[in-house]
Order: structure tokens, then sequence, then C-alpha cells
């Protein structure tokens, strides 16, 4: 949706640091801005004429989008004012293309992105039926063992940046103190002891996923290890968990960030890369549609 020209130019800059300092190596991986290979795009219009409104309308991220102020929940609430933009609407389709584009065939998602890579398969099918061939294979999903991380406050809901409040979350860029602070508020439960309940103890249960994931272990060992420790004495170990975790990521992008013209260097390559095997394939789709 429509942003703040200069907050963008900084956030997508930040994100191209972040990767890199997370471990994304340039030499192995193409890294790239969508916004620097016009296929996606192109692409994009080509399958949105070929997605009918009701695969649409019934995805759930306009609605989360949505229905989180206005309570909107189905197409039939959505009226002239209330805002929702074609390109939220229609986004999922531009997330097909993003995928088909490649011709990619295993798709690393978390749990909520699941149904948008299931439309994917579903425009492929019909992409494929449509110029009567094979030309897109059906991209299928790659789900760590954690599914999804959710809220500090709230487990009945996905951590995220767009979150109003900082308190939710942790932020690759949180200092020390500040971790241990929001992990101690992370909301949790009456109960002794530490278990693993997704229904009962989802709060708890949030954590536990956290602690396994950060530490490399399974949510067996981390039940064992802290069955008996208190809330407390479990988040502190969570949160030094995290800050071990994190430190060197943090220091990486440090340097990063005083390396402006190698992070743009970086995306410039991976643009032109990721061009080179768009291109020829985007070729294939004007030939098969009539465009060429």
């Amino acid at each position: 949706m429509p942003q703040d020209p200069n907050k963008l130019r900084k956030e997508r800059r930040e994100m191209a640091i972040t990767l890199l300092a997370c471990g994304i190596d340039p030499k192995k991986c193409i890294l790239f801005e969508q916004s620097k290979v016009s296929g996606h795009a192109e692409l994009a219009w080509i399958l949105n004429c070929m997605t009918p409104f009701g695969w649409l309308a019934r995805m759930t991220q306009w609605k989360s989008k949505m229905g989180v102020t206005r309570g909107i929940q189905t197409i039939e609430d959505v009226n002239s004012t209330a805002g929702l933009q074609l390109g939220l609407f229609a986004y999922p389709v531009l997330m097909a293309a993003d995928v088909l584009l490649y011709k990619a065939t295993k798709i690393p998602v978390g749990e909520d992105q699941v149904q948008h890579l299931e439309l994917a398969r579903d425009i492929a099918v019909t992409f494929n039926k449509t110029v009567k061939q094979p030309f897109f294979p059906l991209p299928r999903p790659v789900i760590t063992e954690t599914k999804r991380v959710m809220s500090l406050r709230d487990p009945t809901n996905k951590m995220s940046k767009s979150d109003a409040s900082d308190q939710t979350r942790i932020n690759l860029v949180d200092k020390p103190e500040v971790i241990r602070a929001k992990i101690r508020k992370a909301t949790t439960d009456g109960l002794s002891g530490i278990s693993y309940d997704r229904t009962e103890r989802p709060a708890v249960a949030n954590l536990v996923d956290m602690y396994a994931a950060i530490n490399k272990v399974s949510i067996e060992d981390v039940v064992r290890e802290h069955a008996n420790s208190g809330n407390a004495q479990f988040k502190d170990a969570l949160a030094e968990g995290i800050i071990t975790a994190l430190g060197p990521i943090q220091k990486e992008m440090e340097r990063l960030s005083r390396d402006v013209g190698y992070v743009e260097s970086v995306m410039q390559q991976g643009a032109a890369r990721a061009n080179e095997i768009a291109r020829p394939n985007l070729e294939m789709i004007h030939t098969l549609v009539g465009l060429k």
C-alpha cells in the first residue's frame, strides 16, 4: 500500500543488511529487490487475467489487514469507503508471480503463508491448462519445525513488525536489556512448571517454541530440561538464549551498515542475475499467451 518514500528506501536497505547479516551468502543465493525485475509485475498482470475473483475473496490476508480495525471478514462487508485497495486484494497473485516466474519448486514459508502457496499452485494449474502444456511446475512448501512465532502479548496472533506495540515482538536490533524486559513481560499463565500444550497453554507453548528454535533443540528436550522451572526462571533462560543467538547477527548488521556500497553492489548484481533467469521465462510466457 502507499508508503512514505524516504521510509521505504531506508527499510529496503535495512532488509538487505538484515538478510546478509543473518547468513544469506550472495555467492550461493540471488538476493535482489523485486521492483528491480519488471518480470514480476508483467507476469502478475497475466496471471490476474486468469485468476477467479472468488479465489482472492477467500484469502485471509486482506481480511486480516482490514478486519483488525474495521470488522471486515467477507467481500460483502466492504463498501466504497472501506479502503480496500486492489493492490492488497490482488497481492496474492503477485506473490504467485514471484514464485512462478522462476519455475521454483520448493518454497520456504511460514505456516501462515501456506494458503498463498496453494493459490500459486492453483494458478499454475490454470495457466498450464489454458496454454495446454505443463509450463509451470507446481511449487510445494518447505516448513520448519517452528512453523510460526506468536506475539509475546497475545499467543493467538503471530509476532509481527506491523503490530502497533513494540512489546509484542523481538526485533533483531533489540539490545540485551530490551530483550530481557520484553521476555519478562511476555504473557504466560498461572500454572506451575513448563509443559507444551498449544490448546491449554498457548502462551507458554509459544515461548517453548522460541526456546527450541533459538537453541536448536527439540520441544521434548525443552520440556524435560525445564519441567520444574517456574515461568520467571524459564523466561530468563529464553532471554539469554536469544541474546546469545542475536549477538553475532547484530555485530554483522553494524558492520554492513557502515559498508552501504557493498550492500548496494550485492543487490545490483542480484537483480542482474535474477533478470537473466526471469527474462527467458517471461518471453516464453508471452509466446504461449500470444503476446509475442
